[in-house]
């Protein structure tokens, strides 16, 4: 009986030590690294459940290469402009980042981004954005207007 009291304390003590990190609001004016990337103030926050081209990245269309991954930067900058933004925290990464769902007022940025075609939803991690990329697969947009390798794949080649 002490055994199973044990280890049923120690459950609940490591479930405790594993959600410190999520849930945390963090609000205020953000710095893009990238198009999945945001820093605010000395907050780290990975865009949850999407996956877009690292800056350096570079995408074709009718063999013709383009900065696709500078783009997908720039238009999550576009998106937020001048504004604060919220991010919901839900976890922090292995790098000590935030993951989390960031909004300018109401709108999901992480959605945008996908719908928008500058980020694919990170179906390893979640299926949240996949209709949003479904749409914007078929109406060619952002880096669905051409041929691209998937972000994590792109990683991986040039770690």
């Amino acid at each position: 009986m002490a055994v199973k009291t044990l280890i049923f304390n120690l459950f609940f003590i490591l479930i405790a030590f594993s959600t410190v990190s999520s849930g945390k609001t963090i609000f205020g004016k953000a710095i893009v690294i990238d198009g999945d990337t945001v820093h605010i103030n000395k907050n780290k926050i990975r865009l949850h459940a999407i996956d877009a081209p690292e800056t350096n990245q570079t995408c074709d269309k009718n063999s013709e290469i383009w900065k696709c991954g500078l783009e997908s930067t720039k238009f999550l900058k576009k998106l937020i402009g001048n504004n604060k933004i919220k991010c919901i925290t839900k976890s922090k990464d292995r790098y000590d980042r935030f993951i989390g769902v960031c909004y300018k007022d109401n709108l999901d940025l992480n959605s945008e981004m996908v719908l928008n075609g500058w980020a694919i939803a990170y179906r390893y991690y979640s299926l949240d954005y996949v209709v949003q990329e479904e749409e914007a697969k078929q109406n060619k947009r952002g880096i669905w207007i051409g041929n691209f390798e998937e972000p994590y794949l792109f990683r991986k080649k040039n770690k």
